[in-house]
Formats: C-alpha cells, structure tokens, sequence
C-alpha cells in the first residue's frame, strides 16, 4: 500500500497535469473562437453566448496537441458532430486493420460444429 505521502505527491502531480490540460484546451479554444464563425462545420448549426458551451474545437489529425498558431488543425464542431466525428474515426481505424488482427479478436469456438454428429446419435 503506497505511503500517505508518495499518495499525496502523485495527488499534486495528477493535479497539476489536469490544471495544464485545461489551459491547454482553453487557451486554443479561445483562439478558435475567435479565428472562425460560431457555426458547426459539419451541421452548419449556428451558435450564440448562450449555446456557445455546445461548441468544441475539434482537432483534425486527432492530435489535441498539435496546436498551430494559424489554428490549421482545428474546426469547430456542435457535440453531437464531434461526437460522430470521433465515432467515424474509431470505425475506421478498426476497418482498416489487417485481417490476421480481425481474426486474432475473433471469436473461433463454434458450438454447434459437430452438431449434425450429435443428432444423428439420438435416433
């Protein structure tokens, strides 16, 4: 069981990442808003102050690190958009795997396989 103080050390440092991050994202969000018009990219829903929290800055090459100054990674997209945007993404980077990795998460057991053998033992 970790000590109360090596507990304490990884609560400041959990802390602090979380504090980075958010200015992180705040920092480019900001910058996205005002580089570009409060409209989804994908669904063309407009957006105002009190729906703005529904915006969010997607990240094109889905690198949320990647944040270049002239904001070429980003668009703005409604949650729902985002959402599916990232949904497409995980879909076809799972499409796009080789088929020895489809067939490794395979299941291969076929319950049923000697079914017929089994059958024809009850007549």
């Amino acid at each position: 069981m970790p000590s109360d103080k090596s507990t304490e050390k990884l609560d400041r440092i959990v802390a602090q990442a979380q504090r980075d991050r958010a200015a992180r994202e705040q920092s480019y969000r900001e910058k996205a808003l005002k580089m570009y018009p409060w409209v989804c990219g994908r669904c063309t829903r407009e957006f105002n102050r009190e729906n703005l929290r529904e915006l969010t800055v997607h990240h094109r090459d889905h690198n949320h690190d990647n944040n270049p100054p002239d904001g070429s990674n980003w668009e703005l997209l409604c949650l729902f958009c985002h959402d599916r945007e990232h949904s497409d993404h995980l879909d076809s980077d799972f499409a796009a795997g080789t088929a020895n990795d489809r067939q490794r998460n395979t299941a291969t057991h076929n319950p049923f396989a000697n079914l017929a053998e089994i059958l024809k033992g009850r007549k």
